[in-house]
């Protein structure tokens, strides 16, 4: 498996699939290619189906300039290798094709085709929890100090900076109001939940303001404002609203909150090495499902779970979202990807309380229900896998 800091990334929403990674790759073309007088890309399947409201458009702009970007939209074509397809061509002035690139973004804002796998860097020599639990049993270590162990100390650095990033994000959510760009005429409503929360007796607050933290990061990544994947930008509210509550409530430091993280990365690393975080090849389970599994063992840690309870609340929480459709309307980030980030961050706290009162003992493991995942998510019609094209997305 590949560093975890692939799955924690710093940028500009609201898609990592959509905006992240298509960015990403037009500044590595423009950068092999200065010869090249403009840039044509067209895009397959899901990223051309929802591009325009995931402003693709703008994010390869963006990344191409001060070279012109001609835009072909392809949404009834899917290459073989993954739905999210971008095929890159270098022209010369006379509009010929001097050089061409076929990439795809694969989940989380992370780039891949067919030649990828030769070239990743693997830091994890295990990629199972059946692999990586017995170990750590046997060697007396926590999750964390495996993390640790594979990537160095100076990830502690790294993560330090991803949560001063999130919490940032929080603080900017809940201070914003009016409406959401994109035609849905969404206002944000972290502030409004915040403020109510006051109101409320301690048992309820402490869920009213879950809420408001998870819309808060949530808000800001639908504005296209700068947002850290957890592990991907539209599943980038759930795990901050939980390690900021947590600090807030309980006092947790930040140097058990930045170990909480780095098992939660762990976790979500396994899911993307073995089955998938993208929700045009999965669905939202890969999205919200495993940013769920993240923020469920984030806080187990943080509350004193074993690692056998650890891996219990993380199958619990990908199993409660087997399914989960990806079926945003009119192609934007918004609905029902704001409002599902909340109830995701409020599900991994439950579940957490599950998995403590448990001895963890469970039949199904981890690494079933990842696998489970992955045959679920290639079972989905495409219609429910990021197009817009059925589910909520229909307008009736």
């Amino acid at each position: 498996m590949e560093s975890i800091k692939k799955i924690y990334r710093k940028g500009y929403g609201p898609s990592s699939s959509h905006t992240m990674a298509p960015h990403a790759a037009a500044l590595q073309f423009k950068a092999d290619h200065p010869d090249a007088h403009s840039i044509r890309v067209t895009l397959y399947g899901s990223l051309a189906a929802t591009g325009r409201g995931h402003r693709t458009d703008k994010a390869l702009q963006d990344g191409a300039a001060p070279l012109p970007v001609e835009i072909v939209w392809r949404p009834e074509v899917v290459l073989p290798f993954h739905t999210n397809g971008m095929h890159f061509e270098a022209l010369d002035p006379q509009g010929r094709t001097t050089a061409d690139w076929t990439i795809y973004s694969v989940g989380g804002g992370a780039l891949a085709n067919e030649t990828t796998s030769v070239t990743e860097e693997h830091v994890y020599s295990m990629s199972t929890l059946s692999e990586i639990l017995p170990y750590i049993e046997r060697e007396g270590l926590t999750y964390w100090e495996y993390v640790e162990q594979c990537e160095g100390p100076a990830i502690w650095d790294y993560l330090q900076d991803m949560w001063n990033t999130m919490q940032e994000t929080i603080r900017q959510g809940l201070q914003a109001e009016g409406v959401i760009p994109g035609g849905l005429h969404l206002r944000s409503k972290a502030r409004q939940y915040y403020v109510r929360a006051s109101s409320y007796k301690p048992s309820l607050q402490s869920r009213a303001l879950v809420i408001a933290y998870a819309l808060a990061t949530s808000e800001r990544n639908a504005v296209g404002g700068y947002i850290v994947t957890a592990p991907t930008c539209g599943s980038s509210g759930v795990l901050p609203a939980v390690l900021y509550h947590l600090q807030q409530a309980h006092g947790f430091t930040d140097t058990e909150i930045l170990r909480a993280m780095a098992t939660a990365a762990l976790f979500a690393n396994v899911i993307k090495h073995n089955a998938s975080l993208s929700g045009a090849e999965v669905g939202c389970q890969g999205e919200v499902g495993s940013a769920c599994v993240m923020a469920a063992v984030a806080a187990n840690q943080l509350f004193g779970g074993s690692p056998q309870q650890i891996e219990y609340a993380a199958e619990m929480a990908m199993e409660h979202n087997l399914g989960l459709t990806c079926d945003p309307m009119c192609g934007l980030v918004q609905i029902p990807c704001i409002e599902r980030n909340a109830m995701a961050a409020l599900r991994a706290l439950d579940i957490n309380i599950y998995a403590m009162m448990s001895d963890g003992k469970h039949i199904i493991t981890f690494d079933k229900v990842v696998r489970t995942m992955k045959r679920t998510g290639h079972d989905l019609p495409s219609l429910y896998k990021e197009t817009a094209l059925g589910g909520l997305a229909v307008d009736e």
